[in-house]
């Protein structure tokens, strides 16, 4: 289970209403709703997805065609079990600390195909096994001083399944093996300089973001309704400590940002910080098609399930 968030607050914002890139809010709609949250809150949710849309937009722009391809979560894929006498070694890889101990090969051919379930692909730059191990090493900055440095001793190109915006994908990826194990890693071959870099706001005190989270999203190809899944109250708002939830899509050329609304059982209610998985369903002014969905917290995109 996603580990549990306390609910406090309640966020309300109204739909984006003109599509592509307008954000005009109807706050009289908002006031007469059911659950309406104070006006500083409500601002501030609406600052957050608008500037989470503009400044993936502004990502988008930099990485031009390379923007089809935006893999989100872990990239580290495991294959196998570890042993029971390397049970520490899931923390060494978690935290990114593996060396090379042998040659590792170079990339095969200068491109490779990502293939989405889709039916869709695309051509991308491969990079060397070498260079994906670097980017294992740069992306994970867990601090485990007491993690034993895993000895890679070889590497070849094969295939792995990676979430991204667009679903579920099979990317051209590294295969590697360890000193010690029967265990085995797999790390892209395409390299993140071809992917959209959104670099969340700086964390402040006294300002921190509001607002649910949203995890990974599900539509159907084509259809308008997307719905996103996060972690929420246990029970329904017709329970103590209960809540409903409900959304609003705040939508532009690239990205749909989607806020998450809570009615809670009871205003200040005293419960249990515990947490369930929850979903919530938006309608969007037209099919996601290609576009990313962004939590509403740091604007960063989350997985995203098409089907058919």
């Amino acid at each position: 289970m996603v580990a549990a968030q306390r609910l406090v607050g309640i966020a309300l914002v109204a739909a984006l209403l003109g599509g592509c890139g307008a954000d005009e809010y109807r706050l009289d709609e908002l006031e007469s709703a059911d659950a309406t949250p104070p006006p500083a809150v409500l601002e501030q949710q609406m600052s957050q997805g608008r500037a989470a849309l503009a400044r993936y937009e502004e990502a988008v722009a930099g990485a031009g065609e390379r923007a089809r391809f935006v893999p989100v979560g872990e990239l580290t894929g495991q294959l196998g079990e570890w042993e029971p006498a390397n049970g520490d070694h899931k923390r060494s890889l978690h935290a990114g600390r593996v060396v090379a101990v042998a040659d590792l090969p170079a990339a095969p051919r200068s491109a490779g195909m990502v293939l989405w379930d889709s039916g869709a692909e695309q051509s991308f730059p491969l990079i060397s096994a070498s260079q994906a191990l670097d980017e294992l090493a740069m992306e994970h900055t867990e601090v485990c001083p007491d993690c034993e440095a895993l000895e890679v001793t070889g590497a070849r190109l094969t295939t792995a399944p990676v979430r991204t915006t667009r679903g579920a994908a099979k990317v051209p990826a590294w295969e590697y093996t360890l000193r010690g194990s029967a265990v085995r890693f797999t790390r892209p071959a395409v390299g993140a300089s071809v992917s959209v870099k959104i670099t969340p706001p700086s964390w402040d005190p006294y300002h921190a973001p509001v607002g649910l989270a949203i995890e990974s999203a599900t539509t159907k190809a084509g259809s308008r309704e997307l719905t996103v899944s996060f972690t929420g109250a246990v029970g329904p708002a017709s329970e103590p400590c209960g809540a409903d939830y409900t959304g609003r899509a705040l939508e532009s050329a690239n990205a749909v940002v989607v806020i998450v609304l809570t009615r809670p059982h009871a205003a200040e209610e005293m419960c249990r910080a515990i947490g369930a998985p929850r979903t919530a369903t938006v309608a969007l002014d037209r099919p996601l098609g290609e576009r990313a969905v962004l939590e509403v917290q740091q604007g960063l995109p989350v997985a995203v399930t098409i089907t058919a």
